[in-house]
């Protein structure tokens, strides 16, 4: 017993101590819940340290003693970086990784580092240094220039102009703002892990391929049952939505997981969604802005909220004419296949357009399954950043992990020299929350010694599951899902640039997206299929006829997919261009803001707002429409190397040396204007699309 005692008196915060693992990671195996606060609160503390030291400062303010130490502060510099360090691991496992404990020490903590990052931003005196260097600088390097730029605008659009009501009226709503995103967040995760669908009579699977059965039946044995357990994650929800042929269990489904979080009870994110839209409205009008989109489109390509509506109102008039016709299709099939009265319903849609897709192309995604088993995928997005950069992966079992699901590894350049870590997460389980992303659990900076601290990123899915009998057999939409993360994660991993705050993603949102989009161009690229699409069992090649089809269908469908992302769009700008305070019932209201992409008869019991994490929690407010900003760059992007030769290393250096290693340092256009030689236009993306030729 003394032992013990002894030894839990000696054990020393993990996040206070060198990792003293490969590439200093992170060293999940040593952290436990307690160790979170303790750090999180000494880092503030040293933080306020740094700040101090910078605003008591005698000399002269200057760009090396003012600009470059407070970007310290928010990256990860020795002494100073350990709350940037221990906030990356704990908001990264409250999306991979979470419980109830995580998620209490999260609402703990979170006024806490809201109130902290406001006594940042809205101090005067360190502001008063800031501003003198922006108004007495020397000469500085586009990068530097960028830099100090960043930080005076960060102070003032964060309120630094402000009088002292004004800045505590802002104080008052981040941080309201702030609680209420992380409960939203919390609410949609409790109530989509919370559903099941159940199912005992082997007769109600009928439609659905072996894939999604076995992946029901290893649910339901998780959960201690007997039978085949469906849930609302999108390896399970989308097969069950496209093969069964049980209507009114589609209907269940489809009505359980677009009902999430509007019911009468606590996790309804209703009042949630009103108010943090009239909270950053009303930050907008503070900082002088009319409304949060002007506020947001100051730091955009797009500029303006009219340039936006320009984007996604040129969208529909050149794609709803054709979604129209891709519905009445799939409409006119269903009444062929069930009667002249049948009245097509949203949890049809899924069922009779891939019936119908079948029938056009012979095609079924079941059919592709086989060949893309997860180890083969992986050898194929690898391998595919090896043949364009020369890069290479090499799993590292020594590097601690945060799950048994996660994979390390070490990624080397063309040289073979480290260039990053990289964990992939592939699979979903209770504590991690839908969707898929990348992220980082370190950033890349030069130090000022020349040292160049390579990142940590990582990427984060809920891709199909192995069975007990089958290994994972991803879906042709995994595969993309899986490339486009894979995208965001090169642009991490080839940053080259000389501060954190500018480099790898640290972008323009509505320019993050094009490394991503890009890589999805690959997946029905004939001579990138033939590279690792091999039967699990017999290891024979994708059939070139197999290959024709996913060539062939590769549009179909693209018209109602593109009004779909036009209507979430449209959505997420009409609250966020309110001028006035927002009091309307959110549903009629979603249901009027997204009208003019909609071709489908709306229901009213149905919300999409209450789990639109991507406006309400994910930082896309007011920007959304980024998604398809970035899709007319990246389909003008690879025209190029369609053009050029889709391996082509030429092509993929000027990729990664205009873009992708560039971070934030230079305006986004003039970035991809030097890859590209000339600004996009809209032409590649309906040509690929099929809408013009």
């Amino acid at each position: 017993m003394t032992d013990n005692i002894s030894e839990k008196k000696e054990r020393t915060n993990p996040f206070f101590l060198p990792y003293n693992t490969p590439h200093d990671t992170v060293p999940f195996d040593r952290i436990t819940l307690a160790d979170y606060e303790e750090a999180m609160m000494e880092g503030i503390r040293r933080e306020d340290e740094q700040i101090e030291k910078i605003i008591h400062n005698p000399d002269e303010p200057t760009f090396e003693n003012t600009i470059i130490p407070e970007d310290e502060v928010k990256g990860r510099k020795h002494y100073y970086d350990l709350l940037n360090r221990v906030e990356s691991v704990f908001f990264n496992m409250l999306s991979a990784e979470t419980n109830d404990e995580m998620d209490a020490l999260a609402q703990k903590m979170s006024p806490i580092l809201t109130r902290h990052a406001n006594d940042v931003s809205l101090n005067p005196k360190l502001f008063e240094r800031i501003k003198y260097v922006y108004e007495h600088h020397r000469e500085l390097t586009p990068e530097e220039n960028r830099l100090l730029e960043n930080s005076y605008d960060g102070f003032v659009r964060s309120g630094a102009l402000l009088d002292e009501a004004g800045k505590n009226r802002l104080r008052k709503l981040t941080e309201e703002a702030s609680m209420l995103s992380l409960q939203f967040s919390q609410n949609l995760l409790k109530e989509n892990k919370a559903y099941t669908l159940h199912i005992l009579d082997k007769r109600q699977l009928d439609g659905l391929p072996d894939t999604a059965r076995e992946a029901a039946h290893e649910a339901a044995k998780e959960h201690g049952q007997e039978g085949w357990i469906f849930t609302l994650d999108a390896p399970s929800y989308g097969p069950f939505m496209m093969y069964s042929t049980q209507r009114e269990l589609r209907k269940e489904l489809y009505m359980a997981r677009n009902t999430l979080c509007i019911k009468d009870k606590e996790t309804n994110n209703l009042e949630v969604c009103r108010r943090l839209v009239n909270l950053r409205r009303e930050m907008a009008q503070l900082l002088g802005y009319d409304t949060f989109a002007d506020y947001v489109m100051k730091h955009r390509m797009a500029t303006t909220v009219e340039n936006v509506y320009k984007l996604l109102d040129d969208l529909i008039t050149a794609y709803k004419p054709a979604a129209i016709r891709e519905r009445e299709e799939v409409k006119a099939l269903s009444r062929e296949l069930e009667g002249d009265d049948f009245k097509m319903e949203p949890w049809d849609a899924a069922y009779y357009g891939q019936q119908l897709k079948k029938r056009k192309f012979d095609l079924d995604p079941e059919m592709l399954r086989p060949y893309f088993e997860l180890g083969n995928v992986i050898k194929g997005v690898f391998g595919l950043a090896t043949r364009l950069y020369g890069i290479t992966f090499k799993e590292n079992k020594d590097i601690p992990v945060y799950h048994p699901d996660v994979k390390p590894y070490e990624v080397f350049d063309k040289d073979g020299s480290y260039l990053a870590v990289l964990y992939v997460d592939f699979h979903p389980r209770k504590g991690k929350r839908d969707g898929a992303w990348m992220t980082e659990f370190q950033g890349q900076w030069i130090e000022r010694d020349g040292t160049n601290v390579r990142p940590h990123t990582s990427l984060v899915m809920n891709l199909s599951k192995p069975t007990e009998d089958k290994p994972a057999l991803l879906r042709l939409g995994e595969v993309e899902t899986f490339l486009h993360e894979f995208g965001h994660s090169l642009h991490g991993m080839f940053a080259n640039t000389r501060f954190e705050s500018l480099s790898g993603t640290n972008v323009w949102w509505d320019f993050v997206e094009l490394p991503s989009q890009f890589m999805e161009n690959f997946a029905v690229e004939k001579d990138f299929l033939r590279t690792f699409a091999f039967h699990y069992q017999t290891g024979e090649a994708m059939p070139d006829e197999l290959i024709d089809k996913i060539v062939a269908s590769r549009t179909f469908g693209a018209a109602t997919a593109c009004l779909r992302q036009v209507s979430f769009g449209l959505l997420d700008m009409a609250y966020y261009t309110q001028k006035d305070a927002f009091t309307e019932d959110i549903i009629p209201f979603e249901k009027k803001a997204w009208a003019s992409a909609i071709i489908d008869e709306q229901r009213m019991d149905t919300c999409m707002t209450v789990q639109f994490s991507h406006i309400m929690a994910g930082g896309y407010a007011a920007g959304y429409y980024s998604y398809k900003w970035a899709e007319v760059l990246d389909a003008d992007a690879f025209s190029v190397f369609k053009k050029e030769g889709i391996f082509n290393q030429a092509t993929a250096r000027r990729f990664r040396d205009n873009i992708l290693s560039r971070g934030g340092t230079e305006h986004p256009m003039t970035l991809y204007k030097r890859f590209r030689g000339q600004e996009p236009t809209i032409d590649a993306l309906m040509k690929r699309d099929g809408i013009s030729r």
